[in-house]
């Protein structure tokens, strides 16, 4: 059926067509949508399985990318060492000067000043030569006076020899006169004795002439023991007058010592390297008593010292042999001396030459000395890494076998060398890992070797 509306605002006119009915079908007119809320059901459920789905298959790329590795880094040009098994020989190492074995230092014995310098340092001395001449006027009138003050003690002991020695002479006559009148009072008490049995003399004669002889001996007695204490007192005063005697000589002596060592000489043969202590002397400046005047040295007999690391100089013991590389040549040695005392982390350790030395060698050059410690027999070993420390536990990148990546392992360090250490626990021969300082990669396990 066709029908024809009619816009009044336009007066257009639209033919609206209804569609015929198909064959057999007879179309049913209500005027209302008709509900079916099973679709909407359907779409719901449709939209949580989705959502669902969404969420799990986030779940699961989470999890996937939480348990993926961080990108192996990349490490240029690694410095590579082996594991080995062979003879490993334990050394350490320091650097050092070489030193004279004698050193002769020329002090002053007297305060003065320097008159004239004769050699400059650099030349060669011998024991006597003339290195420089001081003055002091005070030394040289204390010495005349103390050669005066010894003359005259010399005096003063000869003249006491001769006063005691006449003093002894007089003793010994008037022992001599003493003697004789005691014989004399002897026989006239004897003659009395005889007279007075025949009655021609007094008993009273008799008693007087005995008591004057018994005197008289007694006299003589005491006289011989004055005598022998005589000459032991003479003895005494003779040491003492000697004694001072060798005082006073003594000091004229030092006196002259002193005033002859104005003129100051090497004392040893060798080589002059010093003038002064801190600063090299001039003529005209004035010194004190003990100050360091000039330095000698024997350049032939030289020695090593050597500073090693504290940590390093534990095993180092006394005979050890040594090599001390002088940049012209490796010189053999062994270690003397070890300080006990730790300066600035190291310890001085002193080493003997046995070798020639090399031409070119003196006293503060420069040396490196190297000590052989022990030698271990069928020791695992690598070369030592920049971070390996003795007896530690250290995480090396030991490289796998496609060559391109190295993975880190632990491994226990046990003694160690100049350029190898011991390997404990870890790594087994033919193992090859990165000796280079990784400390950039402590954050990997895992790097790239390029």
């Amino acid at each position: 059926m066709n029908r024809l509306a009619t816009n009044g605002h336009s007066g257009a006119s639209e033919a609206v067509t209804t569609p015929k009915p198909m064959s057999g079908f007879t179309p049913v007119s209500t005027g209302m949508d008709i509900a079916r809320p099973d679709l909407a059901r359907k779409r719901r459920r449709k939209q949580l399985l989705y959502g669902a789905g969404a969420l799990i298959l986030v779940g699961v790329i989470t999890m996937l990318l939480a348990r993926l590795e961080p990108a192996a880094p990349r490490v240029e040009n690694p410095w590579f060492g082996v594991v080995k098994r062979d003879q490993m020989l334990l050394q350490v190492r320091g650097n050092g000067t070489l030193v004279p074995e004698q050193i002769q230092y020329v002090q002053a014995d007297t305060g003065g000043q320097v008159e004239q310098i004769f050699i400059q340092p650099g030349a060669v001395v011998a024991a006597d030569t003339l290195i420089m001449e001081l003055s002091n006027p005070e030394l040289k009138q204390s010495a005349f006076d103390a050669e005066w003050q010894a003359r005259s003690a010399d005096t003063q002991l000869a003249r006491l020899k001769v006063q005691l020695q006449s003093d002894r002479l007089a003793q010994e006559a008037a022992l001599a006169t003493l003697r004789a009148d005691a014989t004399q009072a002897r026989l006239e008490a004897d003659a009395d004795a005889t007279l007075a049995k025949a009655g021609l003399v007094p008993a009273i004669t008799l008693k007087k002439s005995t008591a004057h002889a018994d005197d008289l001996a007694a006299r003589v007695a005491i006289e011989e023991r004055r005598l022998e204490f005589f000459g032991e007192s003479a003895k005494a005063q003779l040491a003492v007058q000697e004694a001072e005697g060798e005082k006073l000589r003594a000091l004229r002596d030092l006196r002259h010592r002193q005033v002859e060592n104005l003129r100051v000489r090497a004392g040893i043969e060798g080589v002059l390297t010093q003038l002064g202590d801190r600063e090299m002397l001039q003529a005209g400046q004035r010194v004190t008593t003990g100050a360091t005047l000039a330095k000698v040295v024997v350049p032939t007999r030289l020695k090593a010292e050597v500073r090693v690391a504290e940590t390093q100089a534990r095993d180092i013991a006394l005979g050890q042999p040594a090599t001390i590389d002088t940049r012209n040549g490796f010189v053999p040695g062994n270690v003397v001396r070890v300080d006990p005392a730790v300066q600035n982390g190291t310890v001085l350790v002193e080493i003997k030459l046995t070798g020639p030395l090399p031409r070119g060698s003196r006293p503060d050059l420069s040396v490196e000395g190297t000590i052989e410690l022990a030698r271990l027999d069928n020791a695992l070993n690598v070369g030592r890494p920049v971070q390996g420390q003795p007896d530690s536990t250290v995480g090396l990148f030991r490289v796998e076998p496609d060559g391109k990546h190295a993975v880190r392992v632990p491994v226990k360090l046990g003694r160690s060398s100049v350029s190898e250490i011991e390997i404990v626990e870890g790594l087994n021969v033919g193992d090859k890992v990165i000796l280079s300082d990784m400390s950039q990669w402590d954050g990997y396990n895992k790097v790239r070797v390029d």
